[in-house]
């Protein structure tokens, strides 16, 4: 199961100053690695270039030498600068053919789709993030979302891992595995809901998705230990 982390500092803290905000988003980066998440996207569209890649390459550089890979929503110049592990192209975004062009062997592309159409003609990469999945406050303006029944048919419709993202918890990851989806997106799911910085560890949230995720690929049955 792969585990992708989406960064929002302010639902993250309360805090208006933003150095508060950037020791925030650190910190739930250090938790992430802590736990294995598989990918952590800076998703932080407000932020200029400056402290965008001041950030960035904070995570990338708590980062290094672990499993974690870093990944920049739609701005490859930041992801060079900061030498991220790749980008995350949203639906609209140019094309990822374009990206595998001037990157690195190894470069993560990533791109946000909502249809099976979109998924085909992704192009060249690595994985995709579906959705909206479910009801989130981050889209709350929404009126139809994807379900698992939509989801499937995205993930049959290529041969990449298919992440849904969008109101996902634990209780909706059997779902998820049964339709093929190779994993979870989330934002809310990886803070805590109060705090002044709402970053908390996350190694029993990530170990509650991967049991899960698991008990549903066997069937929902998990064999007795021995």
């Amino acid at each position: 199961m792969i585990l992708h982390l989406v960064t929002d500092r302010r639902r993250l803290t309360p805090a208006a100053d933003e150095e508060a905000r950037a020791r925030c988003v650190i910190e739930q980066a250090g938790f992430a690695l802590s736990a294995g998440i598989d990918v952590i996207q800076v998703r932080e569209h407000d932020l200029d270039t400056r402290r965008l890649a001041s950030v960035t390459a904070a995570i990338v550089l708590l980062t290094r030498g672990s499993r974690t890979r870093v990944v920049v929503n739609d701005r490859l110049d930041v992801a060079l600068a900061a030498r991220a592990d790749g980008v995350h192209l949203r639906s609209t975004s140019f094309d990822a053919v374009h990206v595998r062009a001037c990157t690195r062997p190894g470069f993560l592309i990533g791109r946000s789709v909502r249809t099976p159409n979109q998924a085909a003609e992704a192009g060249p990469v690595d994985y995709l993030l579906a959705g909206t999945a479910y009801a989130t406050q981050s889209k709350p303006e929404m009126q139809v979302f994807l379900g698992a029944s939509g989801l499937e048919e995205i993930a049959k419709s290529t041969a990449v891992p298919v992440l849904a993202v969008g109101g996902v918890d634990v209780d909706r990851t059997g779902e998820l595995a049964r339709a093929s989806i190779s994993g979870v997106a989330a934002i809310g799911a990886w803070m805590s809901n109060e705090g002044t910085c709402r970053a908390i560890p996350l190694n029993d949230r990530a170990a509650a998705f991967r049991a899960a995720f698991e008990a549903a690929n066997m069937g929902g049955h998990i064999p007795p230990v021995r």
